[in-house]
């Protein structure tokens, strides 16, 4: 019983650890993407 709790553990914590880091690498791509079309924006209406 310890031995499956502890398996248990390392899985959600692994889990968690990647699901972390990919929802830290979506944020920054979506953030960097969005400066993108807003600097796009505004050079068309300087034009």
């Amino acid at each position: 019983m310890d031995e499956q709790i502890r398996i248990i553990l390392i899985i959600i914590v692994s889990v968690s650890i990647f699901g972390l880091l990919v929802f830290v690498f979506v944020k920054n791509y979506i953030r960097s993407k969005i400066d993108h079309l807003v600097k796009i924006e505004k050079n068309k209406k300087l034009k």
